[in-house]
């Protein structure tokens, strides 16, 4: 703690000192009002971005947040993934900010602004939510983690820059952007994503055991950063076996969380490999003895279908207990695990003349129980790859059975306990006929067999 207030004792005589001047020229900042002019010596500065994008993100109502703490002599800037997305070319749908003003101050600024104030519940750990011009923008306190249990942290709030920057999990996330479009790069988090790298800010270790969920956050990153699998540094590796059995304290709902992310994302079969080298498979509910090299083949072939994250995982389970044990472990929704378990109950080949057939009637089976049963057949073929099969169930309209009980009955059938025996024998003529005979023949049919009773 003294060390700390040392090191912000001493920047900010820095900061006292006489600007220097850069010999770098670029042009005038795109929203040069909203710059100020309390930045540290120590601050990275690298680049500044005039884009479409960044453009964008300025609606009236960040333009009112911006001259609100410009007013209070508070800095705001974009943290973390919306910085990363600007520079990647992409437009941010989420943006979070961070300041140095503290929740108290916030609160007090935006009540004398009268700034309506939502979602409370983040105060404890900085962040205060306003309301401006029907948009929410969520604004963070500087923070540095004080105690951490590897899953929450106690913080201490702080107005460097660079000690927030140092308690973030990655250094493509460590990027701060000033609203006059200032890159502030304290950990070479810009170099990093131009050279398509996953790194952890600083030592790995302690990174991991601040949050073991950064382990599967490193491969998530990975999946949407890096464009070759298998291109791990091997001290992050190592560092990630040494800590696997951390996420066993991280919650199953947290967990799945990231790993479906990884699942749809890209290099999801190597990344799946490495996970089960790196031993982290007991901690996430998955079997032992999956067939890793399956999951590889089905996230291949799926690939253009866009295949669920529970469908490829299924690649993974022997059989329906192991998507029980692996629901008891990541709580994932019931939605998820009838997709899961009807995959692997059904991912079978299934032979007939006419290959849509079995398909049809695996739908028509299961229609009465199952309000989504079309959603889990088309799963299955996503799983198996064949988009002849898939396109031509996806678009086959389903049929409905013509005949009622009341057909039955006006046709002089007793409701007796053959009646249902009766009707489910003319619907097994029907789906033989491929669903294609009217009602007018199926009561002939029906009639003949009720001579036969």
């Amino acid at each position: 703690m003294l060390v700390r207030h040392l090191i912000q004792t001493a920047r900010a005589a820095v900061a006292t000192f006489p600007k220097y001047q850069s010999s770098h020229t670029t042009a005038a900042p795109l929203w040069s009002k909203y710059h100020w002019n309390a930045y540290s010596q120590m601050t990275h500065t690298t680049m500044k971005i005039t884009t479409p994008q960044f453009e964008r993100v300025f609606t009236p109502g960040l333009r009112r947040l911006a001259d609100i703490f410009k007013q209070y002599n508070y800095e705001l800037r974009i943290a973390g993934g919306a910085v990363r997305d600007l520079l990647m070319g992409k437009q941010p749908h989420d943006i979070d900010f961070a300041t140095t003003a503290t929740p108290e101050e916030m609160k007090d600024m935006f009540t004398k602004e009268e700034i309506r104030m939502i979602n409370t519940k983040g105060e404890k750990h900085g962040t205060i939510t306003a309301r401006l011009m029907d948009e929410n923008f969520e604004v963070t306190t500087l923070r540095i983690d004080v105690v951490t249990d590897g899953r929450h942290a106690e913080v201490e709030f702080t107005t460097d820059w660079q000690l927030d920057a140092e308690r973030r999990d990655l250094t493509i996330n460590s990027m701060f952007l000033g609203l006059d479009g200032t890159l502030y790069d304290f950990f070479n988090g810009k170099q990093d994503l131009d050279d398509c790298k996953v790194l952890f800010v600083g030592n790995a270790v302690k990174r991991i055991q601040e949050d073991y969920l950064r382990i599967l956050r490193y491969f998530r990153f990975y999946g949407r950063i890096a464009k070759e699998p298998n291109q791990h540094c091997a001290d992050t590796l190592q560092a990630i076996r040494e800590n696997a059995d951390g996420l066993a304290g991280i919650s199953g709902e947290r967990i799945w969380m990231e790993l479906k992310k990884i699942l749809v994302g890209n290099h999801a079969a190597s990344i799946m490999k490495s996970m089960y080298e790196l031993q982290l498979y007991p901690y996430m509910g998955l079997p032992r003895a999956a067939n890793v090299s399956e999951f590889h083949a089905v996230y291949e072939r799926s690939k253009v279908m866009e295949a669920k994250a529970a469908t490829l995982l299924a690649a993974l389970m022997k059989d329906e207990n192991d998507v029980m044990t692996m629901d008891e472990r990541l709580k994932i929704s019931a939605e998820e695990r009838k997709t899961a378990a009807f995959v692997v109950n059904n991912r079978g080949e299934k032979s007939h003349d006419d290959v849509l057939k079995p398909y049809k009637d695996l739908i028509m089976a299961n229609q009465r129980k199952e309000k989504n049963i079309v959603q889990y057949v088309l799963e299955v073929l996503k799983y198996q790859g064949d988009t002849h099969i898939y396109e031509g169930i996806k678009s086959w309209p389903l049929p409905v059975f013509p005949v009622t009980g009341k057909d039955l009955i006006a046709a002089g059938i007793p409701k007796d306990k053959k009646f249902g025996h009766m009707l489910n024998n003319i619907r097994d003529v029907w789906i033989e006929s491929d669903y294609k005979l009217t009602k007018d023949e199926l009561m002939v049919k029906l009639l003949e067999f009720a001579k036969n009773r």
